[in-house]
């Protein structure tokens, strides 16, 4: 048996049109949107009486997306600390390779993005930083050097 390809990664955000243009900034497209709700959703996430609206992200020419959740019932649970630290169990962070770190930087600032160190060069191959984003959710941003 074989993984046939990743198709997405699920992120619970707390304000969808926010978590939308975050990335939206940050280069994806907007694929589509909808609501989620039904006994059969339900019977998959294993929440009773589950209500949520979906954005389904792509980055444009490739495959895999990522698929932001707005929780209206079950509301979202917090974990806390609410800004948790980078050794927080669980989904970690996405990493993106970028053409220009800083300009993504200038982009995605004005959506909420900050840094959670600093960008940082790994020997003469990446400019790398971490930032966070709207709902606590972190990037990873890398910059192959030529």
């Amino acid at each position: 048996m074989t993984i046939q390809r990743m198709d997405n990664v699920g992120i619970v955000v707390d304000d969808l049109d926010a978590a939308v243009a975050f990335f939206t900034a940050l280069g994806m497209e907007l694929e589509g949107r909808m609501p989620i709700e039904g006994r059969w959703a339900e019977s998959v996430v294993g929440l009773d009486d589950m209500r949520c609206e979906i954005a389904m992200m792509r980055i444009p020419g490739v495959t895999g997306r990522i698929e932001l959740a707005k929780y209206h019932a079950p509301e979202a649970i917090a974990l806390e600390p609410s800004v948790a630290p980078s050794n927080t169990l669980g989904l970690h962070r996405i990493m993106f390779a970028v053409d220009d770190i800083e300009d993504t930087l200038a982009r995605l600032r004005p959506h909420g993005a900050e840094l959670v160190g600093e960008v940082t060069r790994f020997e003469d191959s990446y400019l790398l930083c971490y930032l966070r984003g709207p709902s606590g959710i972190i990037l990873a941003l890398a910059q192959q050097l030529s």
